[in-house]
């Protein structure tokens, strides 16, 4: 069965879709995407108007937030996923990283007593004095619990552009570093990876979402991930996409 979107609707733009929007406005150059449909795409949701999600976009409420980090071209790929997270997760805030021009408003972010920032990254490679493994808990040397809001933050890139934003970025050493120990395998199909136990930033920001207890929001971030690959994949080979697939299936039974 054939999916019938109609026009796409209009859907307000968030934290990464301006940040999008300011990237190209000072880009000399056009980004040139590879691998993914080509032709137009909306602006809301980056596939095919015939295969536009807009009408389905998520966006909860949640008791935790999501600060994404991207390295410079990651907002204009089409297959980022940082921009589902943003569709979900109604307190998601966007930055560029820059090795040497750090935002201020990502300053402040950090600062605003209302979030506890995590650095959300493998536990190896930050000292063990700072690396927690659940939310909520204090790091070994602190003393109670913390009654702030998780505020999440992403390295939103490649895995080589994440590493060095996590060593070149110094206004994040004295946060906690939440490492993952996730029992499942990436189901991630856009992009391709070397090692097997690497996720995509959606994934990333669902697990989060689960350990900070905001299990609807993980939930519905997971199928709306499955959707999106669906879709996209579906544009890519010049194909509609289908009710009766498996994203689609999962899709309903969570709505349900």
């Amino acid at each position: 069965m054939k999916v019938d979107h109609g026009s796409p609707p209009q859907v307000a733009p968030h934290a990464v879709s301006r940040l999008r929007t300011f990237r190209i406005a000072r880009s000399t150059v056009p980004f040139m995407a590879r691998g993914g449909p080509r032709g137009e795409r909306c602006a809301g949701c980056r596939l095919r108007p015939s295969h536009c999600l807009c009408a389905l976009r998520p966006t909860q409420a949640t008791h935790a937030g999501v600060c994404l980090l991207l390295a410079d071209t990651e907002p204009l790929k089409p297959s980022n996923t940082g921009w589902l997270v943003a569709d979900v997760v109604a307190d998601t805030f966007a930055f560029s990283w820059e090795r040497t021009d750090v935002d201020p408003n990502l300053l402040t972010l950090l600062a605003d007593p209302q979030w506890e920032p995590h650095i959300v990254f493998p536990g190896e490679y930050a000292p063990a004095e700072r690396v927690v493994h659940s939310v909520g808990s204090p790091a070994p040397a602190a003393k109670g619990a913390s009654l702030k809001r998780p505020l999440f933050v992403l390295l939103d890139g490649t895995w080589s552009e994440a590493r060095k934003m996590f060593r070149k970025s110094p206004y994040l050493d004295h946060f906690l570093v939440l490492s993952l120990q996730p029992e499942k395998l990436s189901r991630y199909r856009l992009r391709r990876s070397t090692r097997s136990d690497h996720f995509c930033t959606a994934e990333v920001a669902a697990m989060c979402l689960e350990l900070g207890g905001d299990i609807q929001a993980a939930q519905t971030l997971e199928a709306y991930l499955d959707l999106f690959t669906h879709h996209y994949l579906q544009a890519k080979q010049q194909l509609p996409p289908h009710i009766d697939s498996p994203a689609w299936q999962r899709w309903r039974a969570l709505k349900a």
